[in-house]
């Protein structure tokens, strides 16, 4: 089951993802004018605009496991990108892509041993795979704030988590496995400073976890959280980059 987004807040309030974004579309320089891009979790279409850009004789695919989130990103790119709604571990593709790229939403999904393989079947063998999410570190002190937290409010929460925050190592490990070369994988520490802090926290963090509750709890929950998070947040971004081995 998807996290179902506030896709609308999210899209105001998300600048922190947005530069994030910045560095993958950084190490796209020098891609085909007419390559074909996957842009996996694309969110309300932000990033997927500037991944237009790239490949100006090319074509932009884009898929996100939201429907929200879909329709304001169909609304903001029109027909310059194909966008539907989709869960990345059952992504099938009638031609593989030359790349893939991914920002601020693997951590999202926990399969990450499936989730690299179901990337590599969609790239071409050599096909470029670029990629930053959450990874091992990432919020520490948030999550430990929503663990205290939910002990006092919401105690079916305690102990769950909605990602998979993974380490370089396991990261590359699993690549290798799924069929991927020329693997590099690293952790950054990007202290974050939102413009917006509740919007932001409640959107971009707490999404998962507000709706997992009953409504009569989830604004008690969210207002201990908030109460109690202190900036910056803690953010430690995994970044990817690999080659699809060839068969």
């Amino acid at each position: 089951m998807s996290t179902p987004w506030d896709a609308r807040t999210y899209d105001v309030s998300s600048t922190p993802q947005q530069a994030w974004a910045k560095d993958v579309l950084s190490r796209l320089d020098g891609i085909a004018p007419d390559a074909t891009i996957l842009d996996v979790g694309c969110g309300t279409g932000r990033v997927t605009e500037s991944l237009l850009a790239l490949v100006p004789a090319g074509r932009v695919l884009a898929i996100d496991a939201d429907v929200e989130m879909v329709e304001l990103a169909r609304a903001r790119l029109g027909d310059r990108a194909d966008v539907w709604c989709l869960d990345v571990l059952e992504l099938e593709l009638a031609e593989p892509v030359d790349v893939v790229v991914s920002t601020a939403a693997l951590h999202w999904v926990t399969d990450h041993a499936r989730l690299w393989q179901r990337l590599a079947a969609a790239l071409r063998p050599a096909g470029i795979l670029e990629v930053q999410c959450g990874g091992a570190g990432n919020i520490a002190r948030v999550r430990e704030v929503i663990q205290s937290v939910a002990r006092d409010t919401a105690p079916e929460l305690v102990g769950w988590s909605p990602w998979e925050f993974a380490s370089a190592e396991d990261t590359e490990r699993r690549l290798r496995q799924a069929g991927f070369a020329s693997i590099r994988c690293w952790l950054q520490e990007r202290p974050t400073y939102p413009q917006d802090v509740g919007p932001f926290v409640r959107t971009s963090i707490l999404a998962a976890h507000i709706a997992r509750l009953p409504e009569g709890r989830r604004d008690q929950f969210t207002t201990g959280v908030l109460a109690r998070v202190r900036l910056p947040l803690d953010y430690v971004r995994l970044n990817i980059s690999a080659i699809r081995a060839p068969d």
